[in-house]
């Protein structure tokens, strides 16, 4: 079964709260937390998410990839700022890069887009270090 852009689903920035604590206490599935911010990979970012700069996506895929069965992820949740252009259009090449290798990984594995992106994340958990990382609120203070 191929997966597509119907499979693309979103995620609030509380369901992904709950994921993380409830992986913190290990009673919780197994999911990827994908960073596709660029140079706008500052003043915070989500606990154990990954950064891979939308620019290296391509590039990325098959050790993304790799990460996945080495870890038996079943979720991944990419994001960007704001999650309307980086976040989707990344997901979308993962997802393309999946259907061509011949793996059962793509069985029940769940493509998620972080609604809001790391703003909205930032907004209610920014300066929750057991969530966040890093987190500077004075570049936050104006907005994005």
């Amino acid at each position: 079964m191929s997966l597509t852009v119907a499979d693309l689903k979103y995620l609030d920035s509380a369901q992904l709260y709950q994921w993380i604590k409830q992986n913190a206490s290990s009673s919780g599935s197994k999911f990827l937390v994908v960073d596709v911010r660029d140079s706008d990979y500052v003043g915070g970012h989500i606990r154990g998410g990954l950064n891979v700069p939308s620019s290296t996506v391509k590039s990325q895929l098959e050790p993304l990839f790799n990460r996945l069965l080495e870890n038996d992820v079943k979720d991944v949740v990419f994001h960007c700022a704001l999650s309307q252009q980086r976040a989707p259009s990344s997901a979308m090449l993962f997802i393309r890069y999946l259907n061509q290798q011949n793996s059962d990984l793509t069985k029940g594995l769940k493509i998620w887009i972080l609604k809001g992106g790391f703003v909205k994340w930032q907004e209610a958990y920014g300066e929750d270090d057991s969530v966040t990382e890093a987190y500077e609120k004075d570049i936050w203070r104006y907005g994005y």
